[in-house]
């Protein structure tokens, strides 16, 4: 039996962003973007994730997360009237 490692670390990622995706109320709570990255659950992604974030700091409003492994992408704004969590692909 043969087991794609980067399969099924990338069926981790799927995973994990389609739950963040379902109910991005529970994951994207944040005062500034030091705390995005303290985020306990960004460890649940496999390693060799990669993951950039901007805004809140100097009285932004808004924040704004890309997380991704390989050609799988979860992007992620929030704001003062929304919260929005996206699982795509890149090609």
């Amino acid at each position: 039996m043969i087991i794609d490692f980067h399969q099924a670390q990338l069926q981790k990622f799927i995973a994990l962003a389609m739950k963040i995706e379902a109910e991005p109320e529970l994951y994207l709570q944040f005062d500034s973007v030091s705390d995005f990255y303290k985020a306990g659950w960004l460890q649940d992604f496999p390693s060799g994730t990669e993951y950039f974030s901007s805004g809140l700091d100097d009285g932004a409003e808004e924040f704004h997360a890309v997380i991704c492994y390989g050609e799988a992408q979860l992007q992620i704004s929030c704001g003062q009237t929304q919260l929005f969590a996206k699982l795509c692909c890149k090609h």
